[in-house]
């Protein structure tokens, strides 16, 4: 029993000690990899807070951008209120139009042109002398109203005034005839609305608004129609000083040609005075040739002097002849 005691505990502890071994094996790999699992789950923890935090932050200044437009906005309708700020506003949104047309100031328009019917807050200049004058108009009481109350009928009859208000513009804008002031005009004068969606409100409130408009010769126009009517303008500009430059040009064309055909004939006159030159020249050399180199050999002979003279040569180059004045305009035609 007792040697069955010892045995059964070394086979016992023998077991442990394979067990342990064997689990090691298991066990160690198993153990390195949670190891690793729980770094890289650390590391993420890590990304996630930091991300966390960057989102707080970006949440925080779109909230306080957000707070700062709405403040911006709020000014922005306070101020549209006063109708002074109104009127500079829509001064300031039709020279944008101006600028981004392409006109020139001074050149292509003017600003605040006085006259006896009044005082048009620009003056558009068109080719051959035209003008069409403009004016900005900014009615927006009843429509910021509209916009802000949430009751329905209550904003249908805000957008009723409103559409009414832009009528009694047209009304202002047609008495005071801005075009009978110039001589050249097409007969309308532009009123322009900054806003878009007043314009459009104000149109769908009153279907009949902009033929009442036309009517009274008066263009109700907003940015983007403007903008269309100065690119065209700009576009004729461009057009028209094309045509005068190319007047130009042939202009010029004419002038030099008809210098050139000066200069050719001072060159025909040159030519010529350079071939008698040279006629006499040759005329000279034969005549010494005849003439004197005889009597110089002769003296050469009798022993007076031992110089010899050479005689000079010939000119056998002649000018050439400029090609005649019909030929020069057929070659600047070409």
């Amino acid at each position: 029993k007792t040697l069955a005691t010892e045995e059964l505990e070394a086979r016992s502890t023998q077991l442990k000690e394979t067990a342990k071994d064997q689990l090691g094996v298991i066990v160690d790999p198993l153990k390195q990899e949670l190891t690793k699992l729980d770094k890289y789950v650390r590391e993420l923890e890590g990304k996630r807070e930091g991300a966390y935090s960057r989102l707080g932050t970006q949440l925080e200044l779109l909230q306080g951008l957000q707070q700062s437009l709405r403040d911006q906005t709020t000014s922005l309708a306070e101020a549209l209120k006063a109708p002074t700020v109104r009127g500079r506003w829509g001064e300031v949104q039709l020279r944008r139009l101006i600028e981004l047309a392409g006109l020139q100031d001074h050149v292509d328009f003017d600003e605040q042109v006085s006259g006896e019917a009044g005082r048009p807050d620009m003056i558009v200049h068109l080719p051959q002398g035209g003008t069409l004058p403009i004016d900005a108009k900014v009615p927006l009481d009843a429509f910021l109203r509209a916009m802000e109350t949430e009751d329905i009928q209550m904003r249908k009859q805000n957008l009723v005034h409103h559409a009414r208000a832009l009528k009694s513009r047209v009304q202002d804008l047609a008495q005071k005839a801005y075009w009978e002031q110039f001589e050249i005009t097409p007969e309308i004068v532009i009123m322009f609305v900054p806003v878009e969606s007043s314009l459009g409100a104000a149109f769908q409130s009153d279907p009949d608004l902009f033929e009442y408009a036309i009517s009274k010769k008066v263009l109700i126009s907003s940015p983007i129609v403007l903008f269309a009517l100065l690119k065209a303008v700009a576009y004729g500009w461009q057009q028209h000083r094309i045509a005068e430059n190319a007047a130009k040009i042939a202009e010029e064309g004419r002038t030099l040609h008809d210098r050139v055909v000066t200069f050719v004939g001072h060159l025909a006159g040159m030519g010529k005075s350079l071939e008698s030159s040279v006629k006499k020249y040759n005329d000279a050399i034969t005549s010494f040739e005849r003439r004197l180199l005889p009597s110089s050999k002769k003296f050469l002979e009798m022993g007076v002097t031992t110089k010899t003279i050479e005689p000079p040569e010939h000119v056998e180059s002649h000018p050439q002849t400029p090609s005649s004045t019909e030929e020069h305009q057929n070659i600047s035609r070409s």
